[in-house]
Parts: C-alpha cells; structure tokens; sequence
C-alpha cells in the first residue's frame, strides 16, 4: 500500500489541467456564442419573434 501511494504523490503534486487549456475553452465559448448569436439573429424570426427589433450591436449581413 506505502508503494502505491509513493508512486501516486508526484502525480497529485502537479497541476491537473494547465491554464493554456481552460483559456482555449472559455475564448472557443466565449466566441461560439456570439458567431451564434449574430447568426440566429440574421437568420429568420421564430414564431413569436417577427415583431422584435434588432439589437443594435449585431451587424446587418446582407443575403445574396
């Protein structure tokens, strides 16, 4: 038992998950929401919706 919890301490000393990583998830959060957010708001009003306006912060993307 002293053996594995020898061979186990220099793994629990370490950081578990390194900060580059939990940065790469919030920024990749962070901008799925708001390339989602314009997106649903150029898309088409679901019912209930036709009558809002647009958020001023949300560009207009012109369809071709």
């Amino acid at each position: 038992m002293n053996l594995l919890l020898q061979t186990a301490a220099p793994a629990a000393a370490e950081p578990h998950f390194p900060l580059a990583f939990t940065l790469v998830y919030v920024v990749g959060f962070i901008a799925a929401v708001t390339i989602g957010s314009i997106a649903w708001y150029n898309s088409k009003r679901p019912a209930g919706w036709e009558s809002k306006d647009r958020p001023d912060f949300v560009p207009k993307i012109d369809k071709e």
